[in-house]
């Protein structure tokens, strides 16, 4: 074990099955296929976030409950995973299993594996749906909660009632929002469930595929906030992250509708755009009003913070790149010059 030198080849040999999920922006699928080639530096890793890969990497053999690895890896300016740190990590496994993975760890092979610096603890919304999603993946029950959600979200037990409901067991229910009616229910759910649980509520789905009848809801509720008197700008920016999987089209109206806009132009609703429907950026267009935007903040560490972010993702490097090296509007470039001007004044 002592020359392996890639995790895929580290389970393979344990005779290990092995499912890999994006946690770095949302929760994520990769496949096998594409995790052997990020491991190998054939192609960058797809969705980073502040310069890492955030990995979970649920492993297991015949006959034996999934382990669970939460990896959070440096990559290089080019997006590539860092070989030194991923060859560290796997001395630190080595080190903890010894010769092989075909056994239950001990308690203290475990402390062992935790004390490396390349594990980490998601936030409590991405471990739920990482788990609601690897269960329903591997035809495995739900949790305990998941039974209780779906009496709330149905609208039976009162919707005050709320406190009982676990995070886990929404996201159960979003992760099988194709089965047992569930998506009724969460059309249901969120035109009448108070704040605190609609937020847990929107913070799973923005993992989620969503379908076009539940985006045609969440659009409604964009309208009606939109629309009222006082804009409740963290719930309404809440949304547009829920709806980022939904179908290209639906999002990048939103997205568009929120750039128009000068009042949601707020730094929270551009975190939101770039971390959660970063897709919709794929448009130049958009992306130039996009940086406008975060120009307008005048704040040059912001600027630069979203631009080094946003560069790193594959799919939006050639835009970003080529917007900032010659083909910015007017209109962007004179927002990055009052930026400039902001800062030495």
């Amino acid at each position: 074990m002592e020359n392996t030198l890639s995790l895929n080849a580290i389970l393979s040999q344990a005779n290990c099955e092995f499912l890999v999920f994006d946690l770095s922006r949302r929760v994520t699928p990769i496949s096998n296929k594409d995790f052997v080639a990020i491991e190998e530096n054939r192609i960058a890793y797809p969705f980073p976030a502040q310069q890492h890969a955030q990995i979970g990497i649920a492993f297991w053999q015949p006959n034996q409950a999934p382990w669970i690895w939460f990896l959070k890896m440096p990559l290089d300016e080019r997006g590539l995973l860092n070989q030194a740190a991923l060859g560290d990590f796997i001395q630190y496994v080595a080190q903890a299993m010894g010769a092989t993975l075909d056994k239950t760890p001990t308690e203290e092979e475990q402390e062992k594996l935790a004390a490396n610096p390349y594990t980490f603890n998601p936030q409590d919304d991405k471990k739920a749906i990482f788990h609601a999603f690897l269960t329903a993946k591997l035809n495995q029950p739900a949790s305990q909660y998941y039974d209780h959600a779906q009496h709330y979200t149905s609208g039976e037990l009162g919707w005050e009632e709320w406190q009982g409901v676990g995070l886990q067991g929404i996201a159960d229910l979003c992760a099988r929002m194709d089965k047992h009616n569930n998506l009724t229910r969460l059309r249901k759910a969120l035109s009448n469930m108070p704040q605190p649980p609609k937020y847990a509520l929107l913070g799973c789905l923005e993992h989620c595929d969503i379908p076009e009848s539940l985006a045609n809801r969440l659009e409604e509720e964009i309208q009606a906030m939109m629309s009222g008197d006082e804009t409740d700008l963290f719930l309404l920016t809440a949304h547009v992250r829920a709806l980022a999987g939904a179908k290209p089209d639906v999002v990048h109206r939103i997205v568009e509708s929120m750039l128009e806009t000068e009042e949601l132009r707020h730094r929270e609703m551009l975190i939101a755009i770039a971390g959660r429907c970063w897709q919709a950026l794929s448009n130049e267009s958009l992306l130039d009003a996009f940086l406008i935007a975060v120009a307008d903040q005048k704040d040059q560490a912001f600027f630069q913070q979203m631009v080094a972010d946003l560069v790193m993702i594959p799919a939006l490097r050639p835009q970003v790149l080529g917007l900032l090296h010659g083909s910015a509007s007017p209109a962007l470039l004179d927002a990055v010059k009052q930026l400039q001007q902001s800062v030495k004044a």
